[in-house]
């Protein structure tokens, strides 16, 4: 929970920091006066400033936002001498760039961080599928185990991760998908994998109806790993455990243990480990885990222990030189910008389930998961959130950026400012969307976690 917690607090930070940067360094551009910059609101628990005339640097109790405060003569009386440099009295065009430039902060962030991690490299999972499920999707469009994944609509998918990313995105645009596979013999083919377009509006159910599971070898049953406050851990099984029997039953595999385990949710199985040259009994309890396609299975959170051969023929790193690892970059951050705007506007018109809407539990459990698989994954976590984060902020909803522009827009229209009586009045609805909005996101987050 520390762990997930110092995440979270660690992106909150970076993000709302570049995002009010952004407002922060167009204004100074643009002369205007700011009075203060805040990281977070509340109580200051830190603050900083060089000089009376000077900005002062605030970090607040409370890290979910932040804000730039300039002298504006709608917000209190302002000093004379300040009038020139006051946000209301600038010109609809230099407003419109210091709003405007805390969401374009954000995706030049996204950017620059997709772009370290293609330079740097991402290791990954080489796209070769395990067994395919009867009846499922990718049963029915033809894919075998041992197919790898070459290309999702002529998009190279070097990595797992990216296969199965491609894959999600374009079956939101079509209902068929070409799919590049390479067989186990070799051989080049292409695929069509048909998605009905209700299946597509849950991506936890699109995933269980794809059937689409990476390629894993016959593994000893060998535990490598136990997750803290697991199951597992409960039951007392330690990194190094052989499992001999389940309930009398010989287990001669990894696999054959993972089919007993979500086979009996929340159903006590007897077990005999090997510790060294002891043989242990022990009792675990799997955990009962529902997908959202309604599939109910067990779980003890332990993972195999994968010889160093199989990992380095299965294990790839995905690397770019430094123009197109760029050129990649800015491309993934527009990808994924029409990609949340589309969900957006599935979800307004109920195309696409509330349920992929997260609030802040969400996030943080996030967070904290990416970090754990290392700096790669915690950049490209960041890259994603600031692209949301920059895209939210543009929405047309009064009190965000992209509200002040519409106010902005209507007043380039009209030819004179909006009343103010009209502007408060914009502003509390606008706070009424989002505070339902935030509210629904956190009933969803609870339920996820109750669930």
């Amino acid at each position: 929970m520390i762990h997930t917690l110092l995440s979270f607090v660690a992106a909150l930070t970076v993000l709302i920091a570049v995002h009010e940067f952004g407002h922060f360094w167009v204004a100074r551009r643009l002369g205007v006066k700011v009075l203060r910059f805040s990281i977070g609101f509340g109580r200051a628990i830190w603050r900083r400033q060089n000089g009376p005339e000077a900005t002062e640097f605030v970090v607040s109790a409370v890290p979910l936002g932040g804000y730039v405060r300039m002298v504006d003569e709608r917000e209190g009386p302002v000093a004379p001498e300040d009038l020139p440099r006051a946000f209301n009295r600038q010109p609809l065009a230099s407003r419109a760039a210091i709003v405007i430039a805390g969401p374009l902060a954000n995706f030049l962030l996204a950017i620059v961080l997709y772009w370290v991690v293609f330079m740097v490299g991402e290791p990954g999972v080489r796209p070769v599928l395990g067994e395919v499920t009867p009846g499922t999707l990718a049963a029915e469009s033809g894919f075998v185990s041992g197919d790898e994944i070459l290309a999702v609509d002529d998009e190279p998918t070097p990595t797992w991760g990216e296969a199965m990313g491609q894959l999600v995105e374009k079956v939101m645009d079509a209902e068929q998908v070409d799919v590049t596979v390479r067989t186990a013999a070799g051989e080049t083919r292409q695929l069509g994998l048909r998605v009905p377009a209700e299946v597509a509006r849950s991506p936890d159910q699109l995933y269980d109806r794809l059937g689409l599971t990476p390629w894993q070898p016959d593994l000893d049953p060998v535990v490598e790993r136990v997750e803290p406050g697991s199951r597992a851990e409960v039951a007392g099984l330690q990194s190094g455990d052989r499992v001999i029997r389940a309930d009398e039953v010989p287990v001669a595999t990894w696999q054959e243990w993972v089919r007993i385990v979500r086979a009996r949710p929340e159903t006590v199985i007897h077990l005999i480990v090997r510790r060294g040259s002891e043989e242990i009994p022990l009792q675990i309890t799997p955990a009962r885990v529902e997908t959202a396609g309604g599939v109910v299975s067990g779980r003890i959170g332990a993972s195999a222990r994968i010889p160093a051969e199989i990992e380095e023929e299965m294990q790839v790193t995905y690397r770019l030189d430094f123009i197109p690892a760029l050129v990649a970059a800015t491309a993934k951050t527009a990808d994924y910008s029409f990609l949340t705007l589309k969900m957006i506007g599935r979800m307004l018109i109920g195309k696409a389930a509330l349920e992929n809407l997260s609030g802040p539990l969400s996030i943080a459990q996030y967070a904290g998961a990416s970090a754990r698989l290392g700096l790669a994954q915690f950049l490209k976590f960041l890259a994603a959130i600031s692209v949301s984060l920059g895209v939210l902020n543009l929405l047309p909803i009064p009190i965000l950026d992209g509200g002040h522009l519409t106010l902005y827009a209507i007043e380039w229209v009209k030819g004179r400012p909006l009343s103010e009586q009209t502007v408060m009045l914009c502003q509390q609805v606008g706070l009424f969307i989002l505070i339902s909005l935030m509210s629904l996101a956190f009933y969803l987050d609870l339920e996820r976690l109750l669930s």
